[in-house]
């Protein structure tokens, strides 16, 4: 009776099961109720968005006083440059884009009360009648237009360098925007700011260009 009452119950499940086959059963039922380790981003994958924000900061130099460009360059058919200055900032971009136009130039800009120091900054200036009369030239400007001069990059001959002092006055009325230019044949000393009443640019007794543009004209 006994033996009748075994032979109809199942048999115990790990008798018959093979040594490899109870391995392999228990790592299965380890991996699965071991919980999941969380996948952090991998920090390569930040590196784009900060490159790109670098990027922003550097360029944000170049566009002063909410959104105005601080100058305008644009070369005209004749092969001649317009410079149109919004706002007396930033001259190391103004003269590095010149000078990727082709034009070797020194840019400075002048506060009110200051000069640039040593007067003159060249020992051999290049004739004043033809630098005058044809590598620099006034251009009138009116409102939105800032006040802005052309040059002739062709009259500036290989080992000469333009050199260009501005200086842009705000008043209630107008602005006021002079420029001393002139064209060296040799090396040009930096400009160190030094007080100065009158503002004089260039050497003293120099010809001064002066602009004028009317605020609320047109």
């Amino acid at each position: 009776m006994n033996e009748e009452l075994a032979r109809l119950l199942p048999p115990p499940a790990e008798r018959d099961l093979p040594e490899g086959r109870h391995r392999q059963l228990k790592e299965f039922v380890m991996t699965e109720i071991r919980p999941r380790r969380r996948r952090l981003p991998r920090p390569a994958l930040l590196l784009p968005a900060v490159g790109l924000a670098a990027a922003l900061v550097v360029g944000a130099p170049l566009v002063l006083g909410g959104g105005t460009p601080a100058y305008a360059i644009d070369r005209n058919p004749d092969g001649t440059i317009t410079i149109t200055i919004n706002q007396a900032k930033n001259p190391e971009a103004l003269q590095e884009d010149l000078r990727a136009m082709g034009l070797n130039a020194v840019v400075d800009y002048i506060p009110a009360g200051k000069r640039c120091s040593p007067q003159p900054r060249s020992e051999n200036w290049a004739d004043e009648g033809m630098v005058r009369g044809k590598v620099f030239f006034g251009k009138e400007a009116t409102p939105p237009e800032g006040v802005g001069f052309s040059i002739d990059p062709s009259a500036v001959k290989e080992g000469q360098t333009a050199v260009l002092e501005f200086s842009v006055r705000e008043g209630s009325d107008m602005t006021v925007a002079g420029m001393w230019s002139g064209v060296s044949d040799g090396p040009v000393a930096a400009c160190a700011l030094v007080d100065d009443p009158n503002g004089t640019l260039g050497p003293s007794g120099g010809p001064t260009d002066v602009l004028m543009q009317g605020k609320g004209d047109g």
